[in-house]
């Protein structure tokens, strides 16, 4: 027997071992790259559902808060009204007085122009200023009490909104 065809089927064995180790090592190398990329791609599917959560979320955050600051320049501009409504009405309120005030003095002076005696005079200057005294501290409590109403009234809708602030961003997440 002869070496060489010994050799050539030894050749022919190697060769075949190699080509057939080859393709196992292309075939698991070509597996393992499918592998990574199918890893790869549904990594970056979690991650970019993860970013458009996040952004979902930080676009209803900012879409409440737009809303919540709405709610509150809505509320100022109503405590406003409220305020220089109430203004208005007591600043009638204190020009009817002091009009009543000026007419009953008037009223007075006019009636001392007339008097007979010293006494009546007197008589009459005192009673004046008794009236203008008891009407000014009872105008003065009715103007009082008027203006912490008013004052009441036009913190309402701004005491609504700190209300809900605390209700609604106090709550833990």
């Amino acid at each position: 027997m002869s070496l060489k065809p010994k050799m050539t089927e030894i050749a022919t064995t190697v060769e075949s071992t190699v080509a057939e180790g080859t393709n196992k090592g292309i075939d698991a190398t070509v597996s393992n790259l499918k592998d990574g990329m199918a890893k790869a791609a549904a990594g970056f599917e979690q991650t970019q559902a993860k970013v458009k959560e996040g952004v979902e979320k930080a676009m209803k955050t900012a879409e409440e808060l737009v809303a919540f600051s709405q709610g509150n320049v809505e509320a100022f501009v109503k405590s406003g009204q409220i305020w220089a409504a109430g203004v208005q009405d007591l600043s009638k309120q204190f020009a009817a007085t002091a009009q009543a005030s000026l007419d009953e003095t008037m009223s007075t002076f006019k009636a001392l122009s007339s008097v007979k005696s010293l006494k009546d005079a007197l008589d009459l200057q005192a009673s004046l200023a008794r009236a203008t005294m008891e009407k000014t501290l009872a105008e003065s409590g009715r103007l009082t009490d008027a203006s912490f109403k008013l004052t009441e009234q036009a913190l309402a809708p701004i005491t609504a909104r700190v209300t809900l602030a605390v209700e609604k961003f106090a709550k833990p997440a």
